[in-house]
This record gives structure tokens, C-alpha cells and sequence, in this order.
């Protein structure tokens, strides 16, 4: 099977290091990606959003599957302009048509789906700039803090969470008359703040059945506690202490069973993954959002725990067999620390030398954010690495993580020293 990755991240390298691995793999190709996935296959300069010159690639080198990396291209079509491309269309794509994928491009789709089909979600409400008075009114009826979502896809920065109402009320303002996020915040969704602890739950689905991947809970926040600005992680865990089983019984029968059949009844064709953002209230789970992709750096946790080959879980996609496919997890914990370039995720200089990658034996680096040059590998994003681990438990994981993050280095680099501090382990 030949198999093009589009996408240049750490969850696009973990996907390349596991398909690398699978009985059934030819040629595996990623676009545009990085040093660390031309280790594991050819990387090809093509841009995810670039469809003609993907449809020529996949000519050229007859590519079977294409696995979707990020939600740029999801968004905006790639699925259905395969579809509807005559040379390409019997190409298998991992990965929702631009209908489904709104359950991540349009926060209104996905509340007013989760409404329609009692997913359990917080409250909320819609505002456009038309309605900015309403959205005034709606906000007084919430207790503080306030959660504004810009309705589009903003590059992870279009949530914003205040605590004094005249904030809120200048804020929604700031995204709906000044457009603070373009075209992606022309819409604004108010929500009800919820008080819990979050984690990530993964599903893969041919659009009649599904199976569940490892459930993962990532740290977004710059600082240690989980304080300062959001990025786009800065580690992960899997498995969940608290997520034991009752708990995944309550989030597969409340919220993966509904929104499998929700997308059935409401004729949403959906083939790829589909990531539950859940926050447990008071051991009840709520959908804070739903992803049309895995999530980055869960991945870098949940695919090393899948034993299963996973082009197998591929073709039950395409050819809407999953149902028939068996999937076995590691019951290892898998922790990942993620290295950031100084500064991130404000300002940030790239193209640092990366040294000490060669002494790394007892831990996976995913690379997220790098070049080469010559031999040389380079940094080239906000995130960089994503040093992953095997452990009997959560704490001998980390340990071994946060061992081997020491011995690499690059120019101001940083990472959080407490990944799993909210976590009580449970005792193995």
C-alpha cells in the first residue's frame, strides 16, 4: 500500500513512526513534514491546502491512502474533491468530508448537533454583530467566568475565558464588530462555563460502526500549575487515572453512541477520526468540543499504546469493514513532555541547532517543529519535540521522559516540569 501523510506536526511523525511499522506498507510519503518524518518515509514539499498538486502527487506515485493530518484541509474539502475527481476518487481518504467536518469548523454546528441529539454540553448561545445587544443580555444571565468561542476555525486562540463581565461584554465586542479573529469570529458562541477535570477521548469510524482508541488528557498552558497562555500543548498522558471504567462506560453511552447515530440520522457521511474534548463535572461527562482529527500531542501518547496495524484499521475505513477489524491497546501508561522554543507561544526564534537527539534509546521523539540542513536537524516552530515514554505507571513514564529530555538541547529551550500534576495515580 502507498500512503501519503498530509501535515508537518508531532501527530503527523507519530502516524508516519506507526504506519512505518505496518506489515502492509510500500511507500509511505508525508506532506510537507519534517526531520523527523523523513526518518520514516519521504518527505514531499506540498502544502495541506494545496488540493491540485496533492491529486497530481497521488497520480504519480499511485498513492492508495491518504491520511489527514490537520483540520485545514478537512475544512475545506479534501474528501469531497477527491470525491469528485474522476482520476482520483477510488483513492481511500482518512479523514470527514467539509460537511462533517464542521462538527470542528463551526462550534454553532457542533452545539446546535450536540443540542439536537442530547449530548450533554453547556449552555450557550449564537451572537452575530447583528445581535451584539442580545449578546449583552445573554452574558448577564451567566455566572462568571465567561466563555466566548470565536464560531471558526482561529488557530487555537479564538476561545477566550474572563472573569469580570465588562470584559466579556468588550470582548464579545472586539470579535464581532472589530472582527478580532477575521472571518472566523463573524459568529460568536457565549457558553456557560463548566468546573471539571478534561480530558481527550478518540474514536475511528467508517460511518456505521467505530472503535475506540486509548483516551489521552493534555496540558495546554505555558506555565507550570497550568497558568499563562494557551498553546498547543506542552505534553500528555495515557491512559487517565480517573477515567476508569464506569467513567468511559458513561462517556461511550452518552456521548459516542449519540453522536454516531446523530450523524447517521442527520445523513452525515463520516470516515476518519473524531476527538471528544470531555470535561468531567462531578463524575458526569459534558462535550466541550469535538475535533474532525486526532489531537496534538495526544497522539504522540495514544498511537505507541495501539499494537494493532494500523493501515488494517485504515482499509475498514474505506471499505466500511471496521466493524470486523480487532484493535489491541499497550496497557503501559505512554507520557510525553513537549520542548518549546523560548518565547513560544509568543514570539520565538527558529532555526536553532537541535543537539543530543543520537543519545535517545529508552524513549519515542516525536518531531513537531523541525528541518534539516545537511546532517544539521533545526528547529522550525513554537513546538519542537515531543519526547515520549513507555512506563509500568504514570510517575516511571515521566521519569523516563523527563530523563531524556535533559540530554537533548537547543537554544533557549523550555518545557513544563510538572506534566501529570493534577493526576492522583492510581496504585499498579
Amino acid at each position: 500500500m502507498n500512503v501519503l501523510i498530509l501535515g508537518s506536526g508531532g501527530r503527523e511523525h507519530a502516524f508516519a513512526w506507526k504506519i512505518a511499522q505496518s506489515s502492509q506498507i510500500d511507500k509511505l510519503f508525508i506532506a510537507p513534514g519534517n526531520a523527523g518524518t523523513a526518518q520514516e518515509g519521504t518527505n514531499v514539499d506540498l502544502a495541506v491546502d494545496d488540493f491540485e498538486g496533492i491529486k497530481e502527487f497521488c497520480l504519480k506515485e499511485k498513492i492508495d491512502t491518504v491520511m489527514v493530518g490537520p483540520e485545514l484541509p478537512l475544512v475545506l474539502g479534501i474528501h469531497d474533491y477527491f470525491l469528485a475527481t474522476e482520476e482520483i476518487k477510488h483513492i481511500a481518504i482518512i479523514g470527514p468530508n467539509k460537511e462533517a467536518a464542521q462538527l470542528e469548523g463551526s462550534k454553532d454546528f457542533s452545539k446546535r448537533f450536540m443540542k439536537r441529539h442530547n449530548i450533554p454540553t453547556a449552555r450557550y448561545q449564537t451572537f452575530t454583530k447583528d445581535t451584539l445587544e442580545e449578546g449583552y443580555t445573554f452574558l448577564k444571565s451567566l455566572k462568571p467566568p465567561y466563555v466566548l468561542k470565536a464560531d471558526g476555525l482561529a488557530a487555537g486562540k479564538g476561545v477566550v475565558i474572563l472573569k469580570d463581565l465588562e470584559e466579556a461584554k468588550a470582548e464579545l465586542s472586539s470579535m464581532l464588530a472589530d472582527a478580532k479573529f477575521g472571518e472566523a469570529s463573524s459568529s460568536v458562541v457565549i457558553e456557560e462555563f463548566l468546573d471539571g477535570i478534561e480530558l481527550s477521548v478518540f474514536v475511528v469510524t467508517d460511518g456505521r460502526s467505530y472503535k475506540k482508541l486509548p483516551e489521552a488528557k493534555d496540558y495546554k498552558r505555558i506555565g507550570e500549575g497550568d497558568t499563562g497562555l494557551n498553546t498547543g500543548g506542552m505534553g500528555a498522558i495515557s491512559p487517565v487515572p480517573f477515567a476508569d471504567q464506569a467513567f468511559m462506560d458513561k462517556i461511550e453511552n452518552q456521548v459516542i453512541i449519540p453522536t454516531i447515530k446523530g450523524l447517521h440520522k442527520d445523513n452525515i457521511d463520516y470516515q476518519g477520526f473524531i476527538f471528544f474534548g470531555i470535561i468531567n463535572v462531578k463524575n458526569d461527562p459534558f462535550v466541550i468540543e469535538y475535533n474532525c482529527r486526532m489531537g496534538d500531542p495526544e497522539t504522540e501518547v495514544v498511537i505507541p499504546r495501539l499494537k494493532s496495524d494500523i493501515l488494517e484499521l485504515f482499509e475498514g475505513v474505506a471499505t466500511r469493514t471496521l466493524s470486523e477489524r480487532d484493535v489491541e491497546f499497550d496497557d503501559r501508561t505512554a507520557a510525553t513532555v513537549m520542548m518549546v522554543s523560548g518565547g513560544y507561544p509568543d514570539a520565538y526564534e527558529k532555526e536553532k541547532t537541535i543537539t543530543g537527539l543520537n543519545g535517545i534509546h529508552d524513549s519515542i521523539v516525536f518531531h513537531a517543529g523541525t528541518k534539516k540542513d545537511g546532517p544539521t536537524i533545526l528547529s522550525a516552530g513554537g513546538r519542537v519535540l515531543a519526547v515520549t515514554s513507555y512506563g509500568k505507571n504514570m510517575s516511571a513514564a515521566l521519569r523516563t521522559s523527563y530523563d531524556n529530555v535533559q540530554k537533548i538541547n537547543f537554544d533557549k529551550a523550555y518545557y513544563r516540569n510538572d506534566i501529570g500534576f493534577d493526576l492522583v495515580e492510581e496504585k499498579k
